[in-house]
């Protein structure tokens, strides 16, 4: 499972772990967890958006909070990992 680290916006580093990518109307998403070890039930899952300009060599990732998009993307994933149970 790959590891990110992100630095958040009061300079905190914080890792996840990268479960799936998917690319929805022209954004990518990815879905991650705070966990590396697949069989911890108590994992968080987050799924995040890349904001970056399509020219910017980085990718610029933000949390989604938009309740439909949320929904939207999760149930993609739901269907990649048929045996992950997203909520």
């Amino acid at each position: 499972m790959e590891k990110l680290e992100f630095v958040t916006d009061d300079n905190e580093k914080v890792s996840f772990y990268i479960l799936e990518e998917t690319r929805v109307n022209g954004y990518n998403y990815i879905l991650v967890t705070d966990c590396e070890d697949d069989e911890d039930d108590e994992a968080e899952a987050y799924i995040l958006k890349d904001v970056s300009d399509s020219s910017s060599p980085d990718a610029a990732y933000e949390f989604v909070d938009n309740d439909e998009e949320l929904e939207s993307v999760r149930r993609i994933f739901a269907e990649l990992l048929e045996n992950v149970d997203i909520e």
